[in-house]
């Protein structure tokens, strides 16, 4: 637990945002991508086959589903988002599932998961959701390209992220109502390619949901970057098999948020320990001079480093144990 002083800074420092966080939300909220009406996703038996008939009519009823997300989006005048569903619906684009209301709900596959001896499953932070959809696809993309035909990347936006600016982001609130999704996903790879090597990729907030779903988990690597804290105060107290990893550009701005938690009468503040942090016990590995949003960056040491983790390889240009 932080000492008094330390506990005083990060007590001020998180009241602090949260004043300006009353102030902001309100007054972006008729912005918000939960504004934009969705229809109810049709519902799916589980996958329990990576048979080309199952994947490939998996695909197709969640197209459907997306292209009739656009019409309604296009309906209510967001033409903006009408465009980016249309593009979702492409007929390259492979999706296990897809629910536009709320801001939306994706898993998106890259790469041939039917014959994937690796699976990278990218767990994303703050502010993502349909109308910033883009950025997370272009690093799931990059990290594909960046891996060998034989590892499938799916980019999982299973849960309402938070606003990078909301009371949200101080608590662990949202990564536990997400985390069961995230690991009976995750549970359901694992049983459909029992073989496969999985590793989850936990971006800024990211990590507090896997943090908050890792135990028991059924994977090969934690890999946490650019986070705030994974909600505990150490490696071993997320209780998991898995290798966990920590890394964190030099130019992240999250390395000046202050780490830690406060119990306070109406609620528990702060997201845990620094997972860089020796006391943490992560295996740290070098992500080079990039910022918050580089980690996938084409062509950067980050992007290289958690390719080779994901790879059963181990980090280069700077790896050190915690």
């Amino acid at each position: 637990m932080a000492s008094r002083p330390r506990s005083g800074r990060l007590l001020r420092t998180l009241l602090a945002v949260l004043v300006a966080a009353s102030v902001a939300v309100p007054v972006s909220g008729a912005a918000r991508p939960a504004a934009v009406p969705a229809p109810a996703p049709v519902a799916l038996a589980p996958l329990r086959t990576t048979g080309p008939g199952a994947l490939a009519g998996r695909y197709e009823v969640n197209r459907a589903g997306i292209r009739a997300a656009a019409r309604m989006a296009e309906g209510h005048g967001d033409l903006a988002r009408a465009r980016a569903l249309r593009r979702m619906a492409g007929p390259e684009r492979q999706f296990l599932s897809f629910d536009g209301r709320g801001g939306g709900r994706t898993a998106e596959v890259l790469g041939d998961l039917a014959r994937a001896e690796r699976i990278a499953v990218l767990v994303p932070g703050s502010d993502t959701n349909l109308d910033t959809y883009g950025r997370f696809l272009k690093g799931a993309a990059a990290l594909r390209r960046t891996l060998d035909a034989r590892t499938a990347v799916i980019a999982w936006l299973g849960y309402p992220t938070p606003g990078t600016v909301s009371p949200d982001v101080l608590t662990t609130g949202l990564a536990d109502s997400a985390a069961p999704q995230l690991r009976a996903f995750l549970a359901d790879m694992a049983a459909l390619r029992p073989a496969a090597r999985i590793s989850v990729l936990c971006h800024s907030y990211g990590s507090v949901v896997c943090g908050r779903a890792a135990p028991g988990l059924p994977v090969a690597n934690l890999v946490l970057y650019g986070s705030p804290g994974a909600g505990a105060e150490s490696a071993s107290a997320l209780h998991t098999r898995a290798s966990v990893w920590a890394g964190r550009g030099a130019d992240d701005w999250i390395a000046h948020v202050p780490h830690g938690r406060l119990w306070l009468p109406f609620a528990t503040l702060g997201l845990g320990t620094d997972p860089m942090s020796d006391g943490f016990g992560a295996r740290v590995f070098a992500a080079g001079d990039g910022g918050h949003s580089d980690y996938l960056a084409p062509g950067s040491v980050a992007l290289r480093n958690i390719a080779r983790i994901v790879s059963g390889r181990t980090p280069t240009e700077g790896h050190r144990d915690a």
